[in-house]
């Protein structure tokens, strides 16, 4: 890939690491924007304009006014005083502001590394996917917003999670490359088998799970109930009304997402116990570590789950939360890397 310059290697290794290190930061902020409910506090699409905070008293009376327009203000916080809202507009503001970074960190060092390095473009593929990746993720975060400025006091779940997945699908796909690169070896992820398909599908639940959780941050799901292992008195919710097969898959009904969420948690940990099985069969030590590293997240992230609940929704232990499942997946990838041949 490097034509043997070891330096070009490490500036390349680098600047992903920091890629990582950037996205892994944003996921941070954006799911402390939403646990705060400051996602709605700057109201208008501002790329440039923005890129400044109020400097002014006179600016944040114009944030402010724009902010009393909407929804949340007139249903939720009719009360609310400037010096709060400060609070949560510097939050959606650190939001956007890291968002600016990142696509110019993106970008700037792959048009280097394009034309002045003149590294293979196909070497380059997943550094370009990732940049399209982040400048869709801008667009989907403002189509986002959107959805909570005219009727309702928040954004839409759907457009929330398909936010937080984009997310995912890029620290992903750079987790990838550095994967390869550290490991001196190549591997494609789609390496269809029968030996590797399980290890694809374990990743794909995670994926499925994580659209549930941000489902259930979204429709602050985790409010209605607040005991494990049972959902009040029963396994089931009760006031979950099912008059026909379509009505399991409203996935706007609270307690019900609720539902789905703990009990995929549940597959998952089954179904990681079965190919943790196999993992530990091929008696490889990277694999056995891997694995092992894997199963350990998973735990946390269950313990988390449970912490959450019971803390009526603590902001630190839901954050906590919702950064171990991003552990979870990567280490899962790092899992599925080491055991394709």
């Amino acid at each position: 890939m490097f034509t043997h310059d070891k330096k070009t290697e490490n500036l390349f290794i680098y600047w992903l690491s920091i890629k990582l290190s950037l996205i892994f930061i944003m996921i941070i902020v954006g799911g402390l924007t939403r646990l705060t409910d400051s996602g709605l506090s700057i109201t208008e699409w501002e790329l440039f304009k923005g890129i400044l905070p109020p400097l002014n008293k006179a600016q944040w009376e114009t944030y402010f006014q724009l902010y009393k327009q909407i929804p949340q203000f007139k249903i939720l916080n009719s009360d609310m005083a400037l010096s709060e809202f400060k609070v949560i507009f510097y939050w959606e503001y650190i939001h956007r502001m890291l968002g600016r970074i990142i696509g110019l960190f993106f970008l700037l060092p792959l048009i280097y590394f394009h034309f002045f390095k003149k590294i293979d473009f196909k070497h380059l593929i997943l550094s370009y996917t990732a940049f399209v990746l982040v400048v869709i993720q801008g667009l989907v975060g403002w189509y986002m917003v959107q959805s909570g400025l005219v009727n309702d006091v928040t954004v839409s779940h759907y457009r929330l999670s398909l936010h937080l997945v984009i997310a995912v699908l890029i620290i992903s796909i750079i987790f990838w490359q550095l994967l390869s690169l550290l490991n001196k070896r190549n591997k494609y992820f789609f390496t269809i088998s029968k030996r590797n398909l399980p290890y694809i599908f374990f990743i794909i639940l995670i994926l499925i799970q994580i659209t549930f959780g941000a489902f259930v941050s979204g429709l602050d799901a985790g409010r209605i109930y607040q005991t494990w292992p049972l959902m009040g008195i029963n396994y089931f919710p009760d006031d979950v009304t099912v008059k026909k097969l379509l009505d399991l898959l409203d996935f706007s009904n609270h307690s019900l997402v609720q539902f789905y969420h703990r009990n995929l948690a549940y597959v998952i940990v089954f179904y990681s116990l079965i190919i943790s099985y196999f993992s530990f069969k091929e008696k490889d030590k990277k694999i056995f570590t891997s694995t092992i590293f894997m199963i350990s997240t998973i735990l946390l992230q269950i313990l988390l789950g449970i912490f959450t609940l019971y803390s009526n929704l603590n902001i630190a232990v839901s954050s906590a939360h919702q950064i171990s499942s991003i552990i979870l997946i990567l280490s899962a990838l790092n899992l599925y890397y080491s055991i394709i041949k």
